[in-house]
């Protein structure tokens, strides 16, 4: 039996494509706030024994997204759903997977345990910040990449005049995975943090002089 899509109101329009591609149509609910700012959610379609997908992508307003994800999935649940899978392609506090100092949370690890009041049956998230996200989890998570997809959309704008850089040192890895398909050198910027808005470059290895370069980086925050 095809699964029911229900839209969060992150991303409207993937839940639309995702349900397009499973040749569904889209499950009525209603998404809307009192005045005073607290949500409320409605599953208007009849979900019993049902596989139930939310998608609901947990970017800005990060806490506000992650609460509708567990007020939808509580709705279903409590409507008869036989499962509800997450459909997270960007997961928020992903970078806060290590306390560096007494005194600082594991984000990472409180979104996975908010999550586990969700009941989900699985997450589906891509190419998350972390691995230790996935391994947080209470629910399996299925973990997709879109980095084939993405270095075929940037072979056309790959010259051999271009480099792909590595904003941080943690972002090695992934760029990594840009570089050498596309069979380019990789420039590493040495980043350092210093504040939750602000950072400094103490360095760059490679040369980029003259060169085309390509920003690989998993998080946007503005």
């Amino acid at each position: 039996m095809t699964p029911m899509v229900i839209a969060g109101s992150a991303h409207p329009s993937l839940a639309e494509a995702i349900a397009g591609e499973l040749e569904t149509e889209l499950a009525p609910c209603l998404v809307q706030r009192f005045p005073d700012g607290e949500q409320e959610v409605e599953v208007q379609a009849c979900v019993r024994d049902r596989a139930v997908v939310v998608v609901q992508p947990l970017g800005p307003p990060v806490g506000e997204n992650l609460l509708e994800l567990l007020l939808l999935a509580d709705a279903c649940h409590r409507a008869g759903a036989g499962s509800v899978t997450a459909v997270t392609p960007y997961v928020g506090y992903a970078r806060h997977d290590r306390a560096a100092r007494e005194g600082q949370p594991l984000g990472a690890r409180v979104l996975a345990e908010a999550l586990g009041t969700g009941r989900l049956s699985q997450v589906i998230a891509v190419d998350l910040h972390s691995p230790v996200v996935a391994a947080c989890m209470p629910a399996p998570v299925a973990h997709l990449s879109a980095v084939p997809a993405m270095v075929e959309a940037l072979r056309p704008h790959a010259h051999q005049d271009s480099v792909v850089v590595a904003p941080d040192l943690g972002a090695v890895k992934l760029a990594e995975a840009y570089a050498r398909p596309l069979g380019l050198p990789l420039v590493v910027v040495h980043k350092l943090r210093t504040s939750a808005t602000e950072v400094a470059v103490q360095g760059v290895v490679g040369d980029v002089r003259g060169k085309r370069p390509l920003v690989v980086d998993d998080m946007i925050s503005t």
